[in-house]
């Protein structure tokens, strides 16, 4: 497999289809294995979408922050313009994100 990605976002989505073609798979056949929309893996390709970008980095053996440098921290963190949102993956809140801003939306409701 290539190990050059692209730089350029459009450039480097057509690379990454092309990559899961080249592996037996498609955009469509990951969102069916994830259970997920179609659409739900093309966000990933206009805005920051941990989970999905996770998923495709791993179908391709890679980690997300070696195909969007732009999106991830060093650490393996996703960069986040709203940290305090939670993330969810396989049905579970991160540890990271303890401090959910939906449980303290509830409790600001519950009060008014």
């Amino acid at each position: 497999m290539n190990q050059q990605i692209p730089a350029n976002p459009i450039h480097r989505w057509e690379w990454l289809k092309y990559q899961l073609r080249s592996q037996g798979s498609s955009l469509r056949k990951l969102s069916d294995e994830l259970g997920v929309t179609d659409n739900a893996v093309q966000l990933a390709k206009y805005t920051p979408y941990p989970r999905m970008e996770r998923a495709i980095a791993k179908k391709l053996g890679f980690t997300p922050q070696a195909i969007w440098p732009e999106r991830w921290n060093h650490d393996g963190t996703p960069c986040r313009e709203r940290p305090n949102r939670a993330e969810k993956q396989n049905d579970t809140i991160c540890e990271q994100d303890s401090g959910s801003n939906a449980i303290t939306h509830r409790q600001m409701v519950r009060e008014a």
